[in-house]
């Protein structure tokens, strides 16, 4: 399988765009991520921030982006680990220097080892410091000693910051509208996630454990050229299905139960999310049927109400009329849909929002809620999941039997535009007969 050709975001440009939204007597230092240890001499594999990679692309770890405006000697500083024959036999190449200035198009890189006398100097004669305070306790204090080095000098003249600034803020709401390149990788991040939950309707059996199946859709992702998922997968058999977060994935899927995936890639850091209901059997039973057209019928009002100029509320209001319409029908609730919905008495069976931004995180930054407090407009270029569910614990009495232990849900990736919501994940089959046929379609396969 060639390697992925993928579009290379034009981080230069990102960066100038901060710096637009700096003060010009201000300074920025944004860190990557800090390796953790899994056990032992043994670390998780290493994947670097996501607001350093959005403005550098640069993967390794141990390196800091400096913006400085106006600066003499660069406004834009790369820190980074210097090559190291020795080190690299053991982990691996490293870019260096000059490497990491051919890729990254700073103004200047210098080495990591050299933060505490550099460092200082940058901060002095500025008035304000763009930081990501809070993010590491171990960071926050050398940050504070560099600027403190800097105050040290005031009586040589010398003015230092006076104010922290959340750079993370001006970062974030960059991150929320994609652009064109951003748009292709995500569409290469979802188009392998949808790749490998179709391997999965093709390959679910009674009998399989959890995490077989898990793994069978990695390995389309693995395969495709995806370096990694995007968050652990959830793979639910029955009851587990009622569990939004589960990811034990060691049950077996049994013969007439659901099984609830939710798994997505990562490509090109930024993720696929995708979530679909089957049959671990092929066919859905009369009682399964009932509760997934309904969270069906409530995902297709809401995708349809992803507009340009409508809330970022609006989508999930909507599913949740068709959520509480159903429940209705099925006898579950009683009432009114308006009293049901003020009482909030259907939260006991839809209890999360029906999506958020999508991005470098698979939960994406960037604000909700506008200044005023009152929800955001959408906007074309914003990805957001559309994901409604309904979750039947089987130790809730006031549910009849023949729904106990059901959970649904069905997430698609839509991307925001002015012609109408662009669902990226259209692919992934989610039709009672479209699921039901690929299933087939596989135990055909064997």
């Amino acid at each position: 399988m060639p390697k992925l050709d993928l579009p290379r975001p034009d981080h230069a440009a990102r960066r100038r765009l901060l710096m637009q939204k700096m003060h010009t007597a201000g300074v920025a230092i944004i860190p990557t991520a800090t390796p953790k240890s899994r056990n032992g001499d043994v670390q998780y594999p290493f994947r670097g921030d996501s607001d350093f990679l959005y403005l550098t692309g640069f993967a390794e770890p141990e390196a800091i982006l400096v913006l400085a405006p106006g600066h003499a000697d660069g406004e834009q500083i790369l820190f980074c680990r210097p090559r190291d024959p020795e080190r690299e036999t053991w982990d691996g190449r490293r870019a260096g220097l000059e490497g990491a200035l051919e890729q990254c198009q700073v103004d200047r890189c210098l080495s990591i080892h050299d933060l505490n006398d550099v460092l200082p100097q940058l901060l002095e004669n500025r008035e304000l410091l763009f930081y990501p305070m809070g993010q590491s306790t171990d960071f926050d204090a050398r940050v504070m000693h560099w600027r403190n080095v800097a105050k040290s000098k005031i009586r040589q003249g010398v003015r230092y910051p006076l104010e922290v600034v959340d750079v993370a803020d001006l970062i974030h709401e960059m991150r929320l509208f994609k652009d064109p390149e951003e748009i292709e990788i995500l569409r290469a991040a979802v188009g392998i996630s949808g790749a490998g939950h179709r391997h999965g309707m093709r390959q679910c059996r009674p009998g399989m454990l959890e995490y077989e199946l898990a793994a069978e859709i990695e390995h389309v992702f693995r395969r495709l050229g995806s370096p990694s998922v995007a968050y652990p997968s959830i793979v639910g058999g029955g009851i587990n299905g009622c569990i939004l977060h589960y990811t034990e994935n060691d049950a077996e899927l049994r013969d007439g139960d659901l099984v609830l995936i939710d798994a997505g890639a990562e490509v090109g850091a930024y993720a696929g999310d995708i979530t679909r209901t089957l049959p671990v059997n092929g066919v859905f039973s009369p009682a399964q049927r009932e509760v997934y057209e309904v969270v069906l019928a409530s995902q297709k009002v809401a995708i349809a109400a992803v507009q340009v100029g409508r809330s970022v509320t609006d989508y999930h209001d909507e599913a949740v009329k068709v959520l509480v319409d159903g429940l209705l029908e099925l006898k579950i609730l009683s009432g009114s849909r308006d009293a049901v919905i003020e009482q909030g008495s259907y939260k006991a069976f839809y209890m999360h929002r029906t999506g958020h931004w999508l991005g470098m995180d698979v939960h994406d930054v960037g604000h909700y809620r506008s200044a005023d407090q009152s929800w955001r407009k959408l906007e074309a270029g914003m990805v957001l999941t559309v994901e409604p569910g309904l979750y039947f614990s089987p130790d809730n009495p006031s549910v009849p039997e023949r729904w106990r232990g059901i959970g649904v849900r069905i997430e698609d990736d839509v991307l925001v535009t002015t012609g109408g919501p662009d669902v990226l994940s259209s692919e992934v089959p989610k039709e009672v007969a479209e699921v039901e046929a690929m299933m087939a379609a596989g135990w055909a396969e064997g």
